[in-house]
């Protein structure tokens, strides 16, 4: 017994002493957080930088011992007389290099709610900020669509771009559906990989009804509004024809305004051909004119990594413990219902 409670006043210890140290760490990485910002942070990855290492590491790997020693002495000797001509020519006053163009590299992964806008807006505010004549955009887009005034502001935090003259090329990989497919067509050039899924330009909306489940069990359910069409379509009350027709009519309406955009984003677009709600492999959207260039962001990258200085824009929220668990689990259903949707669309490969 005399054992057992050494021990447990040991573990007692060890326990408060655990805690203590976490309860020291969270402070201080709170601390380091507000020092950040509340919002977040801007982070920058230089692709060229890194694509040019791993050219320079695959070399390497292709080379003998006595090869990759040689090699390293005649690239350090480059890089020297590099840094030497510059700064004799910076002695000299001499003109500076001419900078190369630069093309920011943007990602949007979609979820249902385009929660991710918020970190969207700040990237393109980053952009418009250093933008110079000659500069390029390239949003890699992976986003199967969601709610309507979430997909619209996205829609709009591309339109600064175009509105400043800044050339925007939208790569599809996987899919842009919905409001994946508005954020596209602001670009003035899409280009899919051939099995990406393109188009839905059309809108739905489902609503449960548990009235007759309430009547059932004798519940009552008192809805009160001011305003004809406060509500047409509830979960709890019962539902008229009238407002059936109403919630009808605005979902047209708003499927009237989707056409009308991507009409005037892609004017050539036969519109009422395509606005059907379906959507297309990517070389099948090719042939409708959804898209207009067959290939991935890896080629888009690799055509303009030797040209261009090639940046990666991306703002990092700050998160709470809770929000990532949160989140998590939202991500993980969307994925689920995501599947599902692809599965009973289109055959399996």
């Amino acid at each position: 017994m005399e054992i057992l409670s050494y021990y447990g006043l040991f573990l007692a210890k060890t326990v408060t002493v655990v805690v203590a140290i976490i309860a020291i760490a969270m402070v201080i990485a709170s601390l380091a957080m507000r020092k950040r910002g509340h919002g977040g942070q801007l982070k920058l990855t230089h692709l060229s930088e890194r694509y040019r290492e791993m050219k320079q590491d695959m070399l390497l790997a292709k080379m003998e011992p006595e090869q990759q020693k040689s090699w390293a002495k005649e690239q350090k000797k480059a890089e020297k007389q590099k840094q030497k001509l510059a700064k004799q020519q910076a002695k000299r006053g001499g003109a500076a290099k001419k900078e190369k163009q630069t093309l920011f590299v943007i990602d949007f992964k979609g979820s249902m709610d385009a929660g991710e806008v918020s970190s969207l807006r700040e990237e393109v505010s980053a952009v418009l900020a250093v933008a110079k004549a000659g500069d390029e955009v390239l949003l890699r887009l992976e986003s199967p669509g969601g709610v309507v005034h979430g997909y619209g502001l996205a829609a709009s935090q591309l339109q600064r771009l175009r509105d400043k003259k800044i050339p925007l090329t939208v790569a599809v990989d996987k899919v842009a559906a919905s409001g994946g497919y508005m954020m596209a067509c602001v670009a003035e050039r899409i280009v899919a990989a051939p099995f990406s899924i393109i188009g839905s330009i059309g809108v739905v909306a489902q609503i449960p009804n548990f009235n007759r489940l309430l009547k059932r069990n004798d519940i009552d359910l008192e809805l009160h509004t001011a305003g004809e069409y406060k509500r047409t379509l509830t979960m709890l009350g019962e539902n008229t024809e009238a407002g059936r027709e109403k919630f009808r009519q605005d979902l047209n309406e708003t499927h009237q305004l989707f056409k009308d955009f991507v009409h005037q984003m892609r004017p050539s677009l036969d519109i009422d051909s395509v606005a059907t709600g379906e959507h297309w492999f990517g070389t099948q959207a090719l042939e409708k004119g959804l898209i207009d260039t067959i290939g991935t962001s890896d080629d888009l990258l690799l055509e303009q990594i030797e040209q261009r200085q090639v940046i990666g824009v991306r703002f990092a929220q700050r998160k709470r413990m809770m929000d990532r668990f949160t989140q998590s689990a939202a991500a993980s259903a969307e994925r689920l219902l995501l599947r599902i949707w692809q599965r009973s669309e289109k055959p399996l490969l």
